[in-house]
Parts: C-alpha cells; sequence; structure tokens
C-alpha cells in the first residue's frame, strides 16, 4: 500500500509557529495606546514584550563575578548572603596573589574556594580545611568549568592534620581540645554518606590505563609533602567564610598556622560576631591593624538622557575583619 502525504508518528501534526519578532510587532499595531506613548515607554514597551516573547541567551565563560551574582540573586543562602562587592574585598584584604599559599574555611559551598583559585591562576596552592572528618561541600567549584591545572591546586585537609606535630604534644591536645569545642558549637550541614555502591568503588582497584586517563578533581586530599612544607613556613595569608560558625573558635586555633606578618580576613553576615572576635585577638595581642568594612555597592542604570540608581537592590553586603598576625610572645 503506498502512502501519500506528510506521516506524522505524535498524535497531532506539528504546527508553524510564529516567530518572536512577528509577535511584537503583531502586538504592537493591535495595541490601541501604543502610538500615544512617548519615545521612552515604547522602548520600555518593546523590551518587555522582547524578554518574554523573544529572549536572547548569551554564552559567556565563567567567572567569579557572574556566579557570585546568580547565587545571589536565586539562592543567597546558600553563598551566605556574600555578596559580589563582599567577595572582591574579601580577596585583596587577604593579598590574594600569584603564587601564594591561601588557608580558607568554605563554608559558603565553595564559591570562595573558586574565587581564590580563579585568581591564583594556576599557580600557589588553596587549602581548604574544615572540622571533624567531614568536608564542607563545595559543588561551586564545578561551575568555574577549571582546567585540570588549576584542579591541582585546590586541595582539602583536615585541621588536626595542620595542627599535628606543630610545635609538640601539648600544642596537639590543647588543639584536639579547641577542636571539640569548636564542633559541638558550630552547627555545620552534613553531607549525605556515601551508598554500597560508591563505598565498594572507592574499594576497586583501578588499572593503570583507567588511572592515567582520569582528569585530576578539585578538593582532593593534601600530601604529606605539602602539609609539612606549611607546618614548616605555614600559609601566605587566611580567609574565613562560615556564616554558621563561630569566628572566634576558628580564629585562634587558625591563625597560628599562617606565617608571620601574613594577613587574614573573615566574612560573616552579622557584625557582633566580627566585633567580639577583633576584641579578642586585640586583648591577646595576637594581630595589628585590624578592621571591620563593611562593603556598600550601588548600581546605576547607564543610559542616554536617564541614568539613574536601579531600583531594586541589596543594602546589605555582611562585614569582614581585616588585619595582620604578629608574634605575641
Amino acid at each position: 500500500m503506498e502512502l501519500k502525504g506528510p506521516i506524522y508518528l505524535g498524535l497531532f501534526p506539528p504546527r508553524k509557529g510564529a516567530k518572536g519578532d512577528e509577535i511584537i510587532e503583531a502586538l504592537i499595531a493591535n495595541s490601541a495606546t501604543f502610538e500615544k506613548k512617548t519615545a521612552f515607554s515604547q522602548e520600555k514597551y518593546r523590551i518587555k514584550k522582547q524578554k518574554k516573547y523573544a529572549p536572547r541567551v548569551l554564552l559567556r565563560r565563567p567567572s567569579a563575578r557572574s556566579i557570585c551574582e546568580a547565587y545571589f540573586k536565586k539562592y543567597p543562602n546558600r553563598i551566605g548572603f556574600l555578596r559580589v562587592d563582599a567577595l572582591s574585598l574579601l580577596l585583596s584584604l587577604a593579598n590574594v596573589s600569584a603564587n601564594s599559599d591561601i588557608l580558607l574555611v568554605d563554608m559558603v559551598g565553595g564559591l570562595l574556594t573558586g574565587a581564590v583559585a580563579e585568581r591564583l591562576g594556576g599557580t600557589g596552592c588553596v587549602c581548604n580545611t574544615y572540622l571533624g572528618s567531614t568536608p564542607s561541600p563545595v559543588e561551586i567549584v564545578r561551575t568555574f568549568n577549571f582546567n585540570n591545572e588549576i584542579c591541582k591546586r585546590i586541595v582539602r585537609a583536615p585541621l588536626h592534620d595542620l595542627c599535628s606535630d606543630q610545635t609538640g604534644t601539648k600544642k596537639i591536645d590543647s588543639c584536639n581540645a579547641e577542636l571539640n569545642v569548636q564542633i559541638s558549637t558550630i552547627s555545620i550541614e552534613e553531607m549525605p554518606l556515601p551508598s554500597k555502591h560508591e563505598a565498594a568503588d572507592s574499594q576497586t582497584i583501578v588499572s593503570p590505563q583507567s588511572k592515567m586517563g582520569k582528569a585530576p578533581k578539585a578538593g582532593e586530599k593534601a600530601s604529606e609533602e605539602a602539609l609539612k612544607s606549611w607546618k614548616e613556613n605555614g600559609f601566605s595569608s587566611l580567609i574565613i567564610a562560615a556564616p554558621d560558625a563561630d569566628a572566634w573558635n576558628l580564629v585562634k586555633v587558625l591563625l597560628p598556622l599562617i606565617s608571620y606578618s601574613a594577613p587574614f580576613a573573615i566574612y560573616h553576615q552579622y557584625l557582633q560576631p566580627l566585633a567580639t572576635c577583633m576584641h579578642n585577638l586585640q586583648q591577646s595581642k595576637m594581630a595589628i591593624g585590624m578592621q571591620i568594612s563593611e562593603p556598600w555597592l550601588r548600581e546605576y542604570q547607564v543610559l542616554p538622557s536617564r541614568t539613574r540608581p536601579s531600583m531594586q537592590m541589596s543594602s546589605f553586603g555582611g562585614y569582614i575583619l581585616s588585619g595582620t598576625k604578629i608574634c605575641s610572645s
């Protein structure tokens, strides 16, 4: 039997829809008030309809600024309400530059880790430390789409490994005591445990051929050589972004891990935890040049003959405590 005509595999034949520009022109032609509007109102009406019926998508390479702005607009709680101007100021106050070894406490989903690795540009190292045995999730790092060279520079190390065998047994015991206090006082969102299938995969032996083709993953465990070097020489700077943690409990354990005259910067959504931390640092004479900064960003709409501040913008960007470590002895 010979069939003639088009054959439709679905229930309904495909319909040819109108283009977005055609829909916009039809709406303008059928509008009774469009001609009475001013030139500014006509352009505003056209842009509004274009966003609805003919949206345009511009593909750009991911960056710390674009990722931070996207998360701040849609999921601000996932990044601890860290605004882009606060993020840039945090990196500047911590003196993040090439060939630096940065110690991080990133509890904002990995945004801070990715921003530091992006500024280092494949040099130096980013060590993300954490309390207990479970690292903080850093899934936002994958959004940066780093190459293998930069991913190798992003490592993790538990805090007890960085504190062990540093200045004797007494220091280890006191550090463990501080860790127990911190873990009991800090509420950290736990990561889901791996499934049985994932645990079995981690114990299987990988063949050399498949191991050679495997790309490095950001956030691998730091090597023993790197840990030994950091214990001897210290880190170049310290950055803390842990909105759910107590700033002072973290600083008094982490500050001895950086070298003398090294800068540190601590972000928090609220002022009081940083003020308490600053007071305790002054009393213990552990740092100098301390200040609490409140970044404030104001966006402007810049168009011909109509430049003005944006109508809707965030008025709060958190606080940053910065300073320089000194030798208290």
